[in-house]
């Protein structure tokens, strides 16, 4: 298993029992996202952890294909999705590079605090791009760090150097919104909410009809 993979595998029963830091913020990115959503949708959501976001959205949506890297992260999530009697989402052990190619299958694609963790965030997007359909809309939300205070940063390095953190790249906003722009998707929300310790972008792109 991948050193990611280890770290959230060995982190996810605490990560399901964590409460939402910023409630408001978070019903805020769900609205704003399920406003791109109908009973026919096909969702894709890669790094969902145990499943949270992709079981909210799965009463406004026609199906939701959900993965993670840590099996005990889908084991969870999977649990979640059988007590709430949610039957529209399937939940994946893996990864984004994993999945097979399928060109224009999903009408929204969903990576949340995901993309500041990969090492190929171009690959990614390109993918994430293939993936949609025409007019389809890929919705994030990332940690932008380079605006953290400078021990956090610090101590995320330190981490990750001694094989204790995952990566973790310290993204600009001004910086993600250009690699989105140059993936080839127009924005059409962006929104970073006040406050927390580690500057967020909340973004939505479609991809050109």
């Amino acid at each position: 298993m991948h050193v990611n993979a280890r770290f959230w595998d060995r982190l996810a029963p605490r990560y399901a029992r964590m409460t939402v830091r910023d409630p408001d913020a978070y019903e805020k990115k769900l609205a704003m996202t399920r406003a791109f959503l109908g009973p026919d949708a096909q969702v894709f959501e890669f790094g969902c952890g145990t499943g949270t976001t992709a079981l909210r959205h799965a009463p406004h949506a026609g199906h939701v294909t959900a993965i993670d890297c840590a099996p005990t992260m889908i084991g969870i999530a999977r649990q979640k999705a059988a007590e709430a009697g949610i039957g529209n989402v399937e939940f994946r052990v893996g990864d984004l590079s994993d999945m097979p190619d399928s060109p224009a299958a999903f009408d929204m694609v969903m990576a949340h605090n995901v993309l500041h963790l990969l090492p190929d965030r171009a690959g990614a997007l390109a993918r994430v791009r293939r993936m949609l359909k025409p007019g389809g809309v890929f919705v994030s939300s990332t940690a932008c760090a380079a605006g953290a205070p400078w021990l956090f940063r610090g101590a995320i390095r330190t981490g990750h150097a001694l094989g204790l953190l995952p990566l973790f790249n310290p993204l600009t906003a001004d910086g993600l919104r250009a690699e989105i722009a140059a993936a080839g998707f127009g924005v059409i929300e962006d929104w970073r909410p006040e406050g927390g310790r580690v500057p967020v972008l909340f973004l939505i792109a479609r991809k050109p009809s």
